[in-house]
């Protein structure tokens, strides 16, 4: 179900990325601090890779992502880094140790790829609702209305309908 869940947000990212030029992609949105819609995107799709390319290492730090511009300014080359993420989702749980340094302090802490993996989907999620924002800004845009809305608060509207 969470690889489901990832693939879902993902291909509603794309769906949006799809009725973009690369133009929109890269313009800044005064209501996100003058952030684009690119570089949400670019931030959701190297976490991903981020974990991916930690996953045979087994020691994961999210500081060093690649940051790489053409996604946040490229959708073309921003879906192709979505497709290659949807594929390499491995389905096997495994330990991984998460890094980081903070305040000149590195730690290490136990986490497993699933824990890592919800992580992103609820990071993705988040970014998308900024994404939202951004989106807005532009006419004939067609999103998803749950986009950018977590799973849990998608459940709780359907009971309250009900």
């Amino acid at each position: 179900m969470l690889l489901k869940s990832i693939r879902h947000s993902l291909d509603e990212l794309v769906d949006l990325l799809d009725q973009l030029s690369d133009k929109d992609y890269s313009k800044s949105c005064e209501a996100l601090s003058n952030t684009t819609i690119g570089e949400h995107t670019r931030h959701i799709i190297e976490m991903f890779q981020c974990l991916e390319k930690s996953y045979d290492s087994a020691v994961l730090n999210y500081d060093n992502r690649e940051r790489n511009n053409r996604i946040q300014t490229e959708t073309a080359f921003a879906k192709q880094a979505i497709i290659e993420i949807k594929t390499g989702l491995k389905s096997e749980n495994k330990t991984i140790y998460l890094e980081q340094v903070i305040d000149h302090l590195a730690i290490r802490i136990q986490s497993n790829y699933y824990r890592e993996l919800l992580y992103n989907l609820e990071h993705c999620i988040h970014h998308q609702a900024l994404i939202k924002v951004a989106a807005l800004q532009f006419e004939n845009i067609l999103m998803n209305e749950n986009f950018g809305v977590a799973r849990s608060t998608i459940e709780y509207r359907r009971q309250c309908v009900q």
